[in-house]
């Protein structure tokens, strides 16, 4: 049994598989997924599992140079925004510069055709979604 926090199988392995640039994204239980990038379903009911908490497993696992996100999402979900921003600026300690670009909501739809994986959780807060730009550890 792997001993880090991730333990679903095929979330560990997208990362895992991930090169530098490449992008998921991690959406609430109700944005669109596209059929070209592959569909991570860890949604069980309303709010299990919870964005934040599925973001924060990700990020322990998944070294990120850019973050997008959608434009909205600072003024319908400023609370979740704003724990979004600590979880990334706790990844910035480590050295590594990380970009954050905000597009509206349809451009942020539109670009997860772009994405190695989509993983949806059950999340129901509007636009609790990000797009990570997968980065290089050394």
């Amino acid at each position: 049994m792997k001993k880090s926090a991730l333990l679903n199988a095929k979330l560990s392995y997208c990362i895992a598989s991930l090169g530098h640039f490449d992008e998921i994204t991690i959406c609430d239980a109700g944005l669109p997924i596209p059929n070209q990038p592959e569909r991570i379903d860890l949604a069980l009911t309303h709010g299990v599992p919870a964005f934040i908490d599925t973001v924060a497993v990700v990020l322990s696992e998944m070294q990120i140079t850019g973050v997008i996100l959608a434009e909205e999402l600072k003024q319908v979900s400023p609370e979740l925004h704003l724990q979004l921003l600590d979880l990334i600026k706790k990844e910035q300690v480590s050295g590594h510069h990380i970009d954050i670009t905000y597009i509206n909501h349809q451009a942020f739809k539109d670009r997860t055709i772009e994405s190695k994986a989509v993983v949806r959780t059950g999340e129901c807060t509007p636009y609790a979604n990000v797009i990570f730009q997968s980065g290089v550890v050394f």
